[in-house]
């Protein structure tokens, strides 16, 4: 009998071990034949949110090359680069440095004796973000000096010079003649000397505000 139950757990023994050696459903896998994880991938940075600058925001611009009422006229481009950076809700949106373009309005020189010399300037973009983004801004005009007074001058003393002259030469008949020539001459030397045209050196700051809201 104890024989009897020594080969019956034997066999209990081997059945055993040979049922472990099986996997089926339900079996726990080895922990080393298991696939090998995925890499996770990193997402994607956030969109940038689009920044509006509110219409009436200053901008302060320094000129890169001088304009001359002289030299230029209207539709001219003209470089600059922004003076002050530009805020929005106390967030800085354009750093000073940014590239900013811009054209003439109008460039119109003096005449001689009569007629001021106007030039005037807008913007039409500014850098961000490496692209140049549209914005409509106000004029700046400047305008030169009336030079009617010296013209009068110039002409009123060739006159009482030439009637200077010309009375002591020739009496009163003289001296009309005199004033005419000296008038004459006057005339000329005013329509040599007269021209007023505007120049604007390099590095000019203007300063400008935006008509509409601006997009960055």
């Amino acid at each position: 009998m104890r024989n009897g139950n020594s080969f019956f757990a034997a066999g209990v023994l081997v059945l055993t071990l040979a049922g472990c050696q099986k996997t089926g459903p339900g079996t726990v896998a080895d922990s080393s034949t298991a696939p090998p994880a995925q890499a996770s991938v990193p997402s994607a940075p956030p969109a940038p949110v689009a920044v509006q600058v509110p219409a009436g925001t200053t901008l302060e611009v320094r000129v890169d090359q001088a304009l001359s009422t002289e030299r230029n006229r209207a539709g001219d481009k003209f470089r600059a680069t922004l003076e002050a950076p530009v805020q929005v809700a106390g967030r800085e949106v354009l750093a000073r440095g940014a590239r900013v373009t811009g054209h003439v309005t109008t460039a119109r020189p003096s005449g001689r004796l009569e007629g001021r010399a106007v030039i005037g300037i807008t913007l039409d973009s500014v850098e961000s973000n490496g692209q140049a983004v549209p914005i409509a801004t106000t004029l700046d005009t400047r305008t030169s000096e009336a030079h009617k007074k010296r013209n009068i001058e110039l002409i009123g003393g060739g006159a009482g010079v030439g009637a200077l002259i010309g009375g002591l030469v020739g009496g009163g008949k003289g001296a009309a003649i005199g004033a005419g020539a000296g008038a004459a001459a006057g005339t000329g030397g005013a329509a040599l000397t007269g021209e007023k045209n505007i120049e604007i050196p390099a590095e000019t700051v203007f300063t400008f505000r935006l008509k509409a809201p601006a997009e960055l």
